[in-house]
């Protein structure tokens, strides 16, 4: 009895111990966002759309060297088409910036380098859901140039229906998912981190043809942030 109540302290000393050392943070920066383009996930790096991310991340130490990173970000995605000389007679330009909330859960490994230094890897699953953003579009036809721009439409599925009567190719599915690698590095409670986010599901609604495997969500993110609280 008495091995089992110290046994039971030691845990929650250990667990107090691990909160303690608990933060949470802001983290932000650039996106280089893409769809791909072909059934073996390929893009075009000729496609790539700038974008921007911007959220809360807390970072739970599981151990000295491996911690648990959720985080709630705002960010946007998506590609460009372009055709032409934009000093010919003849050229467009097309751009996709949907923009999501989503949901990262990295496991995190650290390695000390220094003093409050470390570099670290990470990886882990993202689920994302379609909140807003904007399809764009410029033409020029004989020295006649047009342009205009329209809100993304959203198909209302779930991950769990597959018979929406609201499916359209000119939708986009509410929900995406995927998965994260990233690398960076913790200077005390700062960081900068680049990660490549892929999506696993077609972004396009009505898209469920297995023999096209297209239109999936590429996206790298060059972050910085600050993380409140101890850096031991």
């Amino acid at each position: 009895m008495t091995k089992k109540i110290v046994l039971s302290c030691m845990a929650l000393g250990l667990s107090v111990a691990a909160m303690a050392q608990v933060r949470v943070g802001v983290k932000g920066g650039w996106n280089v966002a893409n769809i791909t383009n072909t059934n073996s996930g390929g893009v075009d790096n000729s496609r790539s759309l700038n974008s921007f991310h911007i959220g809360a991340v807390a970072d739970l130490p599981l151990s000295p060297v491996l911690s648990l990173q959720p985080g709630v970000f705002y960010t946007g995605k998506g590609a460009k088409l372009t055709g032409g000389n934009t000093d010919g007679n003849t050229y467009y330009k097309t751009t996709t910036n949907p923009q999501y909330i989503e949901i990262p859960v990295n496991f995190v490994g650290k390695i000390p380098v220094g003093d409050q230094t470390k570099l670290f890897l990470g990886i882990g699953p993202y689920a994302a859901f379609g909140v807003g953003g904007k399809n764009k579009w410029e033409t020029s036809l004989a020295g006649v140039k047009t342009s205009g721009e329209s809100n993304i439409k959203w198909d209302d599925d779930t991950p769990f229906n597959d018979g929406d009567q609201n499916k359209g190719y000119d939708k986009y599915k509410r929900f995406d998912y995927g998965g994260n690698i990233m690398a960076g590095a913790e200077f005390g409670n700062f960081l900068v981190s680049a990660q490549y986010g892929m999506g696993f599901g077609k972004i396009l609604s009505g898209t469920d043809n297995s023999s096209d495997d297209k239109s999936k969500n590429r996206v790298w993110t060059f972050s910085v942030g600050y993380l409140f609280g101890g850096t031991k």
